[in-house]
This record gives structure tokens, sequence and C-alpha cells, in this order.
């Protein structure tokens, strides 16, 4: 059965379930063609006719003026293709997995010239109740659309607007592959196929334009129940068509460069200017501020003027305005020295998203045996090489254990559970949340897993060493009927290393029934490979045990394996 769920696809009424009936409706209609132009049979399907002509032999088809496809393939001029990443957007839960679409490179030797083929469900999430929005997303609620625009277009999307980090990796797909997958391209224009997150997403549609180039690369069998942009990346690193990767820095990643090149003085003034409180003329004859300083204050105030006009934090007018004094001051400064940005891990050398897990430990003078298994995708306490700090998605995580009693306990069962621990810096006014929705045996009243929702909010601060972060986290139990409460967390986390990192969360919860309890989580996390993970977990969770105060504690050794 086609994936393609338009009508206008297909020639056979039962094109879409019968590809033999499709095959014959096909070359029945290239022979029969009454209008040889763009309307043509041969001008709407060119990627059938050239696979016909070359797998039958086919040499007598019509011959068609093709105007319009000629025109976009001139304009196009395909070369080569490149699969593009931009990463996680850490205040976003829809963009936390990242993106992937195409660029077709032509023969020009700016590659922001070049075409980007996109693929997105037709729904915009800023304009749509977010539940709605996800609801709709899992079910096939939303038709997906393909686009073809300028590449320096979908990087103004991505990179400037949702401050993405964008990553670039050349594909070894020859000229006259890009040149196939373009035709099919070609005859997806204008139809549909209905879009479900985890499945048929943006990624899946790129990998058939992939495999339409050359289709002995097999790249969709990779998948079954869940398609992951970055995972994407990692199939087409595995079937080996991956060549050269390119890093392209975001506006924030820029403005946190700045920060870094501003001094302690002036590392106020590039906001202060594009929010009107001090003006250029004061820092353009202050003689205290140097000649590089003042050239790294206007520069950083164009990108920060960018960044606000793009939050829709000032008018169009004001913007141009501000725009217009503000680089014209800096030119009239000459040239400084050029900023090299530094470029972090490459997402392709980052874990993979399905982990198993086995373990031992101690609780309370009792041996455990630990294991558990998670088909998607990164937690705070993974590595977090190659992956946006800070962020987490998690489904359907299970963890269980097992003592010498036969017994068999569910540690945890994390049906989702997201996080976006955005550090706080001079240009970011960032808050940090996360979700929790699943069972843990952390209540208060018993051991065993209960299940909660939590929702928290709070601020995080960083450095390269690590981060904190502060939390709010109302919770409610299902246990013998709801129990609520509010929870203070504070965390800090150690990543400067590639090859370990450390978590410490320490949590007081008030329950409204007038309980306090108090919760210390540490794990150190050594990572061995890419996808192999030693880590070292100590748990101490307070609770009452049939009006007996009591104090667990959990000792655990945990290897993990990511694939």
């Amino acid at each position: 059965m086609s994936e393609i769920d338009d009508a206008r696809f297909f020639l056979a009424k039962d094109g879409n379930v019968n590809p033999k009936s499709e095959l014959e409706a096909t070359i029945d209609a290239l022979y029969n063609d009454t209008r040889l132009d763009d309307n043509s049979t041969s001008c709407k399907f060119p990627a059938r006719r050239a696979w016909l002509e070359e797998e039958l032999k086919i040499n007598d088809f019509p011959k068609v003026n093709c105007e319009q496809f000629n025109l976009v393939m001139k304009k196009l001029d395909p070369t080569s293709t490149t699969l593009i990443f931009p990463s996680a957007h850490i205040n976003s839960p829809a963009s936390m997995f990242g993106h992937t679409l195409l660029r077709i490179n032509s023969s020009y030797n700016s590659k922001l010239l070049s075409y980007a083929v996109n693929y997105a469900a037709d729904a915009d999430p800023k304009k749509e109740n977010g539940v709605v929005f996800a609801i709709k997303g899992l079910f096939g609620g939303y038709f997906g659309e393909y686009s073809l625009l300028p590449y320096y277009e979908k990087l103004k999307e991505y990179r400037d607007a949702e401050q993405r980090d964008v990553w670039e990796y050349d594909l070894n797909l020859s000229k006259d592959e890009t040149i196939r997958m373009f035709r099919h391209i070609w005859e997806l224009n204008g139809t549909h196929s209905y879009y479900y997150f985890f499945t048929q997403n943006c990624s899946y549609s790129i990998l058939w334009f992939i495999e339409s180039a050359r289709p002995s690369i097999h790249l969709r069998e990779y998948f079954t129940y869940q398609v992951i942009p970055l995972e994407t990346v990692h199939a087409a690193k595995s079937e080996g068509i991956l060549t050269r990767s390119y890093f392209r820095p975001s506006k924030r990643t820029k403005l946190l460069k700045y920060e870094k090149l501003l001094t302690s003085e002036t590392l106020h003034i590039p906001r202060q200017l594009v929010e009107n409180k001090i003006n250029l003329s004061s820092i353009l004859h202050n003689d205290n501020i140097s000649l590089i300083q003042k050239q790294y204050i206007l520069e950083a105030a164009v990108e920060y003027l960018e960044y606000s006009y793009k939050k829709n934090d000032m008018t169009k007018d004001r913007y141009l305005e501000m725009f217009y004094k503000i680089s014209k001051q800096r030119a009239s400064l000459g040239k400084a020295p050029q900023i090299i940005y530094e470029t972090p891990p490459n997402p392709i050398d980052s874990h993979r998203a399905l982990r198993v897990s086995l373990g031992m430990g101690l609780r309370d003078k009792q041996n455990l045996a630990f294991f558990g298994i998670r088909p998607a995708y990164h937690d705070l306490k993974d590595s977090a090489y190659g992956f946006l700090r800070g962020t987490q998605i998690e489904f359907m995580n299970l963890e269980f254990s097992y003592n010498k009693t036969d017994k068999l306990d569910v540690e945890l069962a994390t049906i989702l559970s997201i996080a976006s621990l955005a550090q706080r810096s001079e240009f970011f006014d960032s808050f940090s949340w996360r979700a929790y929705l699943g069972f843990d045996r952390k209540s208060y009243e018993d051991n065993k897993a209960n299940f909660i929702t939590k929702l928290s909010y709070g601020y995080s601060w960083g450095n390269e060493i690590g981060y904190i972060y502060m939390m709010l986290d109302p919770f409610v139990y299902a246990q013998s009927g709801a129990k609520g409460g509010l929870s203070a967390s504070l965390g800090f986390i150690i990543d400067k290393s590639k090859h370990m990192s450390t978590n410490i969360e320490a949590s007081s919860r008030y329950y409204l029934d007038d309980n306090l309890q108090n919760i210390l989580d540490i794990s150190q996390n050594f990572r061995l490979s890419q996808n192999v993970e030693v880590k070292f977990k100590y748990n101490y969770t307070e609770r009452e045990l049939h009006s007996i105060k009591g104090r667990e504690q959990t000792l655990s050794t945990m290897f993990n394996y990511y694939f």
C-alpha cells in the first residue's frame, strides 16, 4: 500500500494498493497523452517515465515539451545533495528532536543560493492549543506538505528565528542520482500525505527521497515504530553515504560568543543599546572603552537587535531604523579580527536513541539486580556529548529490580518525561521547565511504583564547567486517592568532560497533608565509547511506612548500551 494519501498521485483507481494496476495505467497514459505540454503525464511524472525508459528499455514514448519542469531544473542546476540537521530548539517541545531536510546543491559557488527540500505538517503550533497540536500530530490529524525554497530562507527560520545550530552532511550522491531524486520530488509537488509525529514525519519522507536517488540504499529499514531526526543521520552514516560535515552557528551561539568577548564592564551595553536605555554617542565617545570593545559592542547589538525582532519584541519600522543606525556606526569603526566560533560536538557522535540497561545494587542491606529498556531518546543523566545541553525527552522508559526472594518490582515506568533547562545569561532571560508523566517509587507513604504527574518551572545558570537549576515542582500522586503537593528542587550538573558527567539533585516535597519528604539523587556517568556507558547511582528517599518514619538508601551500578 502506498504511503501517499493523495488520489492525484495515482493514475489507476486502485493505484495506491495495486502496483501492477498503477504501472499499466502509467504506461497507457504515457503512450496516449493528448496534450504534449506541462499538463501531460510525462511532465507530471518525469521520474516514472525515466524509470520505464531505463528499466524496460522503452524509447518510443511521445516527445513532450515540459517547459515548467525544464525551467525549474535549469534554475536548480542539481549537482549534489546535502542532508541538513537543524538541532534541537531549547524551549520548544515540538522541536526538541531536531529536524532534517535536504539541500540540492547547484554549480553556484554559494551554498546559500541552492534550494532546500522540506516536508512538514501543515500546522503552526504557536497558533494552536498545545495539547490539541500534540494529539492531532500523533494520530495523523495534519497533512504533510512538501516545499522547495531557497536555502537561505530555511536558514533564517531555523538558525536565526528558532536559535538552532545547523549541521550539514554532504551525501555521496552523484549528479545523476540527485537529478533522479529531484524528478521524484517534482512528482510529489502539490500532493499530500497524513503526517504522524513518530513515524511518517519530516525525516521519514527525506529517507524516501534519498532512496529514490539510489535504490540500493535502504534507510527506511532502520526504523519500525519511530523515526527520530537524529537517528536518520545515524542511519545515513551506517549506510556509508555521509562524506563531510559543516557547522553553522545559530543566533544564540553567536550571542553567547559575544558574552565571552565582551568585558564585564561592557557586557551589558549591547542590550541596553537595543532597549534604548543608552545612546550610541555615549559609547562611541567613551575613551574608557577600547576600539575592539566598541566593535564587539555594536556587532553584538546588531545580533541582539535581530534576535529581538524575530521574537516580535519591536515593530519592523523600529527594527529597520535601529539596524541602519547601529550598522552605520559599526562600519565607521573599521575591520575587527575575525570571530572564530568553536565547533561543538557533532551530533553524529552522540549516543543512539534505544537504550538497554543492566546493573546490580544494594538497598537497605538487600542485594538487587536491575534491568531496563528505553525506546527513546535522551535524559539529563546520559552523556550530553552531541546533544543540546539541558534538554531531555524520554518515552516509555522502564526499569525493574529483582531480589533474592524472587520478587520483581517496578522501579520506574516513564510514559513521557521532557526537560528544558535553558541557562540564563546576559542576552537570554530563559526560564526552565520540565514535565513528567509515569510511575515512580518515591511516594512518601509506600515503596511501590505509583502514578505521578509533575509540571515544573524554574531557572538555570551555567558556565563551561556545568550548570545549576532551581525548580518548583507541583505534583500529584494517584495513591489510594489523589495526593498532591509542592516540591522545591536544587540541581547541579557537571558536563565539561566528554568522558564523564555528574548529576546531583536534592528535593524537599511538602504534601498537602502536612508531611515533609526529602529526596537526594546522585549519579556519576562514565562514557566508555559512543554507545557504552557505566553509571553509578545513589538515591536517598524519606518515607513513612505504617506510621514509622524510614530512610531508604539505594546504591547501584548500571551498564547502559545504546543502539
